[in-house]
């Protein structure tokens, strides 16, 4: 069972916007901190932003801030990622993660292994 499914990927133009979304299911969504990821061809996978669980607390990536906001809708069961001003290097499969708990530590939530569940990614392609 896909319990996170990434959508609102696509094709847009350097400088224009995005908005993701991960839809949650088969687990408490709003037990899980959430967050996104991101991997571009040939690099490693990156860490974007994090929410906490119940809102509130948001981190960035220093190459997004002010530019991206990560947001959650725990009664939807939804976390989003509304992405402006993008850059080509940010053409990338986005990927969301929960989380059972909040980071211990500033940096815990770029940690890929703080992470239980993961979904499928949805692809973002950036025209210069």
């Amino acid at each position: 069972q896909d319990h996170l499914v990434e959508s609102g990927g696509g094709l847009v133009q350097a400088g224009g916007s995005l908005k993701l979304s991960c839809a949650a299911s088969g687990i408490t969504f709003s037990n899980y901190g959430m967050g996104w990821f991101r991997q571009a061809p040939g690099k490693e996978r990156e860490f974007v932003a994090y929410m906490r669980r119940l809102g509130g607390n948001t981190y960035y990536a220093d190459s997004v801030k002010g530019r991206f906001t990560i947001s959650r809708d725990n009664a939807k069961d939804t976390l989003y990622l509304q992405m402006i001003s993008l850059k080509p290097e940010g053409a990338a499969v986005y990927y969301c993660a929960a989380a059972p708990r909040d980071p211990h530590s500033d940096y815990e939530q770029t940690d890929g292994n703080l992470y239980a569940y993961w979904g499928r990614g949805t692809r973002v392609t950036v025209s210069s």
